[in-house]
């Protein structure tokens, strides 16, 4: 099965659409992007249905639990004399039931026969001094399961380079893990004019400057965002605030619009401000593509598990994020996005970047070439289909 020749796959994972999550997303562009490019393939995720279903060219298998001892018995009935069959664990603990903690599915992909490969969105929840005894104890367990999987697999993947030196520590003997970014998981172009009538019915005018930022505004990431943006647009009439996705709309009540009204000395602002909410994929790609700059900051920095990075990449929107302890040196290497030293400095490498449009619109068709080229969907099942060997 080297090279580009037809492969069998079996995707197993713990979420699939309609469930919500980036690996549901992620599991199901790949397993399209493989049957597009020839190959035979099956899915295999938890369903209330527990049925068999045909996706375009991608099998649904529905699994009766959230792979415990009813759906390890359907999996191995399922894969037993296929041939050469290809497995492929879309690896999140959490995902795959019991807590985090499900050791009995761990040690049947050990024991199973035939090609198995391990794509590790997460390794393992940090072990910490002082942490009550119930984190500690998934620590250990999900230090220990993916210690399995990765002795186990006759090709591993990782979603960021990190993630190497942590499989490293919980299985220093096996197999060197391949990097296998995350591609972009909303539509990667827009059809002529859509961003320009995107503008146009947010009322946003030629000559304004749309700041935009997507993501679910978790606590830790609202708060550096909230201070940017207000800064950013207290000091210009022209700049337009685009917030996408779950989470916008209370971000802006809570965390926005106070801030704003705070640095006009309690009066108020004119500034515009924009919370879109969640939104059909097609038109978050289109409010994407609208924006001038998106703001994307990160506690940890910038990585390439970052799927709301890479939608603006893909789109060739100028990216402006921070770096962080687990940024990867290709953001600093090549002139992809324009990184901060931290989150709490992204305004400041905002308010430089948007005094040079040119620059800042080089600086989107850099980002896109770099998606293109390192990051894409394409680049996902290049790299899955080399074949077989490590």
């Amino acid at each position: 099965m080297g090279g580009t020749s037809e492969t069998v796959w079996a995707i197993l994972t713990g979420e699939y659409p309609p469930e919500p999550g980036g690996v549901a997303d992620y599991t199901r562009r790949v397993a399209h992007a493989l049957a597009r490019a020839g190959d035979t393939v099956e899915v295999w995720a938890p369903s209330r249905a527990h049925v068999l279903e045909q996706e375009d060219a991608v099998t649904i298998h529905g699994l009766p639990d959230q792979f415990g001892p009813r759906s390890l018995v359907a999996l191995q009935r399922g894969l037993a004399n296929r041939g050469e069959l290809r497995v492929l664990v879309q690896w999140v603990p959490h995902a795959f039931g019991m807590g985090a903690m499900n050791v009995p599915f761990c040690a049947w992909l050990a024991a199973r026969r035939g090609q198995t490969w391990v794509m590790f969105h997460e390794v393992n929840f940090p072990l910490r001094r002082g942490a009550p005894l119930k984190h500690n104890v998934l620590a250990v367990t999900t230090h220990a399961m993916s210690a399995v999987l990765a002795v186990r697999a006759d090709r591993s993947f990782v979603s960021t380079p990190a993630w190497r030196a942590r499989l490293h520590a919980v299985a220093p003997f096996a197999r060197e893990a391949t990097w296998l970014p995350i591609p972009s998981n909303i539509p990667e172009s827009v059809g002529e004019g859509e961003a320009a009538r995107v503008r146009t019915r947010l009322g946003v005018g030629p000559r304004d400057v749309v700041l935009g930022s997507f993501g679910t505004y978790a606590p830790h990431l609202a708060e550096p965002l909230a201070d940017s943006l207000a800064s950013l647009l207290s000091g210009d009439d022209a700049r337009v605030a685009l917030l996408m996705g779950r989470g916008s709309v209370a971000f802006v009540k809570r965390m926005l619009r106070p801030r704003l009204a705070s640095v006009n000395g309690g009066k108020g602002s004119r500034a515009r401000v924009i919370a879109a909410g969640e939104l059909p994929l097609s038109d978050l790609a289109a409010h994407l593509a609208s924006c001038d700059a998106v703001l994307q900051p990160y506690v940890d920095g910038v990585t390439t598990r970052r799927t709301t990075v890479m939608a603006g990449l893909a789109l060739g929107v100028p990216v402006i994020t921070n770096d962080g302890p687990l940024t990867e040196s290709i953001w600093r290497d090549e002139p992809g996005v324009a990184l901060a030293p931290s989150p709490e400095a992204i305004a400041g490498e905002a308010e430089s970047r948007l005094a040079d449009r040119a620059g800042l619109r080089d600086l989107g068709a850099s980002g896109r070439s770099l998606y293109q080229r390192r990051f894409s969907l394409e680049c996902t099942v290049r790299i899955l289909r080399e074949g077989s060997a490590p």
